[in-house]
């Protein structure tokens, strides 16, 4: 017999999982939708109901797969603050868009167990498939990007967790960008992780 009172109900791992997984589509979006990277480099996805595109481009794949595992390590022990996305041009390194996920975890224990907690999967998914319509349809406001232009992924945790954080990462400003416009974007929650989306960019002058 099912217990009606946990078919709803997610762990913190789960949670951790899920928008670590939403993050992987959301940043891949954004690269495609901007022209990060080349349109012919991405492949075709299903996920949350869409047609979503995710890049196959080697380099790529590299940085972002030690990366997003150690953003759901970080998830997974309520750590995780905030994940940035920073858009620059290539020669002058100025920062024209910065893409803002803040992420606020309830105070939950490690299985997740606490009735108040409980969120079918299905409604997490279309909520996420509601924020990535809204990042694909940023083309209609942002302004063109003309020239060349990079990408980089700031994260921000909880103090003690920065014993935890790769060799390999360094020390970053916050990018910030002066007299930005801003443009809220939906949230979307497992429940366990709240994560509002919102996006900042030098207005087109």
């Amino acid at each position: 017999m099912t217990d009606t009172k946990t078919r709803g109900s997610i762990s913190l791992k789960g949670s951790a999982t899920l928008v670590q997984e939403f993050f992987n589509f959301g940043i891949n979006s954004i690269l495609y939708q901007r022209g990060i990277y080349p349109a012919d480099s991405f492949r075709r996805e299903k996920k949350y109901g869409l047609t979503l595109l995710v890049s196959t481009n080697p380099k790529l794949e590299e940085f972002l797969n030690p990366l997003l595992k150690q953003v759901e390590s970080f998830l997974a022990r309520k750590a995780l603050k905030k994940l940035v996305v920073v858009i620059q041009e290539v020669k002058t390194k100025e920062v024209i868009e910065r893409w803002e996920f803040k992420i606020e975890t309830e105070d939950v224990n490690e299985e997740g167990e606490n009735s108040t907690r409980q969120k079918d999967e299905k409604k997490i998914r279309q909520e996420m498939a509601d924020v990535i319509r809204q990042i694909t349809a940023s083309v209609t406001f942002l302004p063109l990007l003309e020239t060349a232009c990079l990408f980089d992924v700031l994260i921000y945790t909880k103090r003690d967790a920065t014993a935890d954080t790769p060799a390999d990462w360094t020390d970053s400003g916050a990018c910030l960008i002066k007299d930005a416009e801003q443009v809220q974007l939906r949230s979307f929650s497992t429940a366990i992780h709240n994560v509002h989306t919102a996006v900042q960019y030098k207005p087109d002058l």
